[in-house]
């Protein structure tokens, strides 16, 4: 009986369709494990401006814009966060959307913003997103975090400085990477209001990496 399981077995082995099951069998290992890391979304596009409305740092308001194509079916909630120094969060508003919860289970404060709809694979979003910060930025050295939590294929930061106290130096740290980048003249723009501009981008930047504008003002 064992040499005629034998006999099969070796018999079977020569089907090449064998080899196709397992082939596809491993791909669809791999796709499954490429959905769970890709998340409900990808990000399009990710342009954030954090403006400071006076020299002394006690009032600023960030805005940002987010396009993003969702990647699974029956999308209900989008979930922001938000950190910081000083009151922030002030007068939160979302378009598309309403934030129902806040919760802070750390030192990230994060939002749970109802989509007011089912959202699907496919389906893709444009939000705008805006809150205020008093006392946040009263150092004469400053920093603004912005953290990749989903794949993305643009990232661009903004700050805008107001006419009396322009920046004095600016960099750009990859905080995991360990890296910094001094920005040059050409990110630095003197709006036609006397404002000071400073501008940064990147096209598909690292997941998990925490970008990190930091200026002497």
């Amino acid at each position: 009986m064992l040499e005629r399981i034998n006999r099969l077995l070796n018999v079977i082995s020569y089907f090449p369709w064998i080899e196709v099951l397992f082939d596809l069998w491993r791909v669809g290992r791999k796709a499954i494990r490429g959905l769970a890391v890709e998340g409900m979304y990808e990000v399009i596009e990710y342009e954030s401006t954090l403006e400071l409305k006076d020299g002394r740092g006690e009032r600023a308001t960030f805005r940002k814009r987010e396009k993003v194509r969702y990647l699974q079916d029956n999308i209900i909630a989008y979930q922001d966060q938000a950190w910081g120094d000083g009151e922030i969060l002030l007068n939160y508003r979302c378009s598309p959307g309403k934030a129902v919860d806040f919760y802070r289970p750390g030192q990230k404060t994060h939002i749970l913003v109802s989509l007011r709809g089912v959202k699907n694979q496919g389906d893709i979003d444009k939000f705008n997103i805006e809150w205020g910060i008093a006392n946040g930025f009263k150092r004469s050295n400053e920093t603004w975090e912005t953290e990749v939590r989903h794949r993305m294929r643009l990232l661009k930061l903004q700050v805008i400085f107001p006419k009396e106290r322009p920046p004095v130096r600016v960099s750009l740290i990859e905080d995991t990477s360990h890296r910094t980048h001094t920005l040059v003249k050409e990110g630095k723009v003197r709006l036609p209001d006397g404002r000071w501009l400073i501008s940064w981008e990147i096209h598909r930047p690292k997941l998990h990496e925490t970008y990190i504008l930091k200026w002497e003002w």
